[in-house]
Order: structure tokens, then C-alpha cells, then sequence
């Protein structure tokens, strides 16, 4: 995708899967006019059915906290 951000929140996703056990999906917003229309300069996105988990930046706290009430 070409996007530090991207590669470091997909780096912190990565880490706490194993503890958590969920599964994501990289999407690339770009090839979607929907997606790049709602999130433009807000990528990265964590989203969880939905719902904007955290943006920009990996936010732990805010995502065991989504998947702990999904």
C-alpha cells in the first residue's frame, strides 16, 4: 500500500492478534470511491462492524475494548 502508517498500525495489529485472536482485512481504500471518499487522510483505519475503532495511529486500549464488547 505505500503508507508508513498503514505498515505500523498492520505491524501492532499483527502483534496483539495472537493474544486476542480476531482476523482483519488491509483494504485498500484507494481502489474503493466510497472508502477513499469517507476516510480520504484518515487512513489508517481500525474499524470493527462498521464502527471507526481508531484512526492514524494504533490506539490497544480503544480496540480490546470494541472487540471485548463486539
Amino acid at each position: 500500500m505505500g503508507c508508513h502508517l498503514c505498515d505500523e498500525m498492520t505491524a501492532s495489529l499483527r502483534l496483539l492478534q495472537s493474544e486476542l485472536a480476531f482476523e482483519f482485512e488491509l483494504v485498500d481504500i484507494d481502489k474503493n470511491e466510497q472508502l477513499r471518499k469517507r476516510y480520504d487522510v484518515d487512513v489508517p483505519v481500525v474499524a470493527l462492524g462498521g464502527e471507526v475503532v481508531c484512526y492514524h495511529f494504533f490506539e490497544e486500549d480503544m480496540l480490546r475494548q470494541a472487540i471485548e464488547n463486539g
